[in-house]
């Protein structure tokens, strides 16, 4: 059984930084793509991030692209978010997702394993 475990939310400032992260357990760390979404009360899970098993290829969604940086750490079994000119546009619920197809898209119906989310608040 895949278990995903975030942390690292909080509240922080407009324009500060918040590092999540995200511990994996129940099957090979390195052998999944691993993404983030969000979610705000009423509205749709967000595509947020996704890495590749090896780190090697990242994609980001439009709102984040060039703010926000997905890594991951396959001897640690951790996928980190590091966030960076937060906006209130950011606050959200944030959740860690893995497929066990090796899917790494936008699309979240598409993942089967989810974390239970860690909550982000960014003041303006």
């Amino acid at each position: 059984q895949v278990q995903l475990v975030e942390s690292g939310g909080g509240l922080v400032q407009a324009g500060g930084s918040l590092r999540l992260s995200c511990v994996a357990s129940g099957r090979t760390f390195s052998w999944y793509a691993m993404a983030w979404f969000r979610q705000v009360p009423g509205k749709q899970r967000e595509f947020v991030a996704s890495i590749s098993r090896n780190g090697g290829s990242t994609n980001y969604g439009d709102s984040v692209k060039g703010r926000f940086t997905i890594s991951r750490d396959n001897a640690k079994n951790t996928v980190y978010l590091q966030m960076s000119r937060s906006t209130p546009e950011d606050t959200a619920v944030y959740y860690c997702a893995t497929s066990s197809g090796g899917y790494s898209g936008t699309y979240s119906r598409n993942y089967d394993y989810w974390g239970q989310g860690t909550q982000v608040t960014v003041s303006s």
